[in-house]
């Protein structure tokens, strides 16, 4: 069989640029062997989300009482939601399917892998194609300590036969600070285990201060500066060794320390295409591996590993080798969220970056929101903005408190269109509204820039 693209990867940059490369009429193929729509639809993004909703909803009936409901609440049921969550995975697999066999394209449930620079090995069937694409995205990676196979990683925490009472997670990325929300929001005694000062590292300093605290609130031991050494069984628990000295007894591990590219078995060497240290397949700025004809995208390539990344990725290189509209992607000002509980969304520099570059004015919002004004919880919101002093443009916006994704999402569109902190001040206001502040904040909080530090 002979196309003239073939996409290996059924994950959002690979069923995109197929999708969209068929609809310009190219004849194409795409091969998965686990799951359609990838990480992010299966053992990601969404089901997570689904996780930190439910786990949400406790706080939620307790609150409720500041307004007068009177809500008994019971038990949690894990295996109800864990089913209702795996019935929303099937049918979003349905729909990235039909999604591909209405543009025509055609599917393969196999696992692909290269023969040679045109020719792959699908499923034993032997297949040819003028353009590759390698899309196969990413996995989580663990420690190497002993003991290390008592503990699970990501892909595992979606299909726990029963919720842990008590619970260590080793990392401080956006799924250690998600899943720890998760696991104490549905009332396990919580560990977060991080080498770092701050969780999130790479986010805005004031960010990660507010997030450590909202953690700890939140009811999650922190344990910052710290190590895991060694994970041991013993009287029916799991006796982690921290580097401080100390030993956490626990009834279950998670290590959330990263993830690595999806590329063993491609027998990419046998195609000439050229990967990095850490098996990711190196790209430019066209997508363009060191095969003139063979492509990489999203997570494989361990860039900017965001799904809306991913495909965006996959419809511009389908315009461009099939459309007839050569295009990028700009990944300047690509907006992000975190779901921790509450959330925390970001936009552009953080403060940290922009101030290496000149001088920034900063301004900074820290207020209780206005549903826990009677609620009683002790919650901040923290909203800040990062200026350009010398041009007046707004390099950053950042947010931590409820509805951040939300906020963001919409600042996302001023700040990539080159919005200046005039222009928000002149913006009127939805009243009353947290997302307000943005365009209420007048006083600067400090100046940071090269040298200054802040002031």
């Amino acid at each position: 069989m002979h196309f003239d693209l073939f996409v290996i990867g059924g994950g959002s940059a690979g069923v995109r640029c197929a999708r969209i490369a068929a609809g310009h009429g190219a004849r194409v193929g795409v091969a998965e062997s686990r799951f359609w729509g990838g990480t992010c639809v299966n053992i990601g993004c969404v089901p997570k989300k689904f996780l930190v909703m439910a786990a949400e909803y406790g706080a939620i009936a307790e609150d409720a009482r500041g307004f007068g409901w009177d809500v008994e609440t019971r038990a949690h049921d894990w295996s109800a939601l864990l089913a209702a969550k795996d019935q929303e995975i099937a049918r979003l697999n349905g729909i990235y399917r039909r999604l591909l066999d209405n543009a025509g394209a055609t599917i393969f449930d196999a696992r692909a892998s290269f023969i040679d620079a045109h020719t792959l090995d699908v499923g034993g069937q032997r297949v040819t194609a003028d353009k590759i694409v390698i899309a196969t995205g990413g996995h989580p990676t663990g420690l190497d300590i002993p003991g290390a196979e008592h503990a699970i990683v990501s892909d595992d925490a979606f299909f726990l036969p029963e919720m842990p009472k008590r619970v260590a997670i080793v990392g401080s990325g956006y799924i250690a600070v998600e899943f720890a929300g998760v696991f104490a929001g549905l009332g396990a005694e919580t560990h977060l285990i991080y080498r770092q000062p701050l969780p999130l590292r790479g986010f805005d300093e004031d960010i990660r201060a507010a997030l450590a605290g909202t953690l700890a609130g939140n009811g999650v031991t922190l344990h910052p500066g710290t190590l895991p050494s060694a994970i041991t069984l013993s009287g029916g628990a799991k006796q982690v060794a921290l580097s401080n000295g100390e030993t956490l007894a626990v009834d279950l591990v998670f290590f959330a320390t990263g993830r690595a590219a999806n590329t063993r078995g491609l027998n990419l060497a046998d195609a000439g295409v050229h990967t990095g240290p850490r098996g990711e397949v190196l790209v430019d700025s066209a997508f363009c591996t060191s095969v003139p004809h063979i492509y990489a995208l999203g997570d494989v390539t361990d860039r900017l590993n965001l799904t809306p990344v991913a495909t965006a990725q996959g419809h511009a290189l389908a315009d461009t080798l099939f459309g007839n509209r050569p295009r990028g992607v700009n990944l300047d000002n690509v907006p992000t969220a975190v779901f921790s509980i509450p959330p925390i969304a970001t936009v552009g520099l953080t403060e940290e970056e922009a101030a290496k570059r000149g001088e920034v004015t900063i301004f900074l919002s820290r207020f209780t929101p206005m549903r826990h004004t009677l609620t009683g919880r002790e919650r901040k919101t923290l909203m800040k903005m990062v200026v350009d002093r010398a041009t007046d443009k707004v390099l950053g916006a950042h947010m931590l408190g409820e509805d951040a994704p939300e906020i963001i999402q919409g600042l996302a569109v001023a700040i990539t269109a080159g919005a200046t902190k005039a222009d928000f001040d002149r913006t009127i206001g939805i009243h009353p509204t947290a997302a307000e502040e943005f365009v209420t904040m007048r006083t600067q909080t400090r100046v940071a820039g090269p040298g200054l530090g802040g002031e």
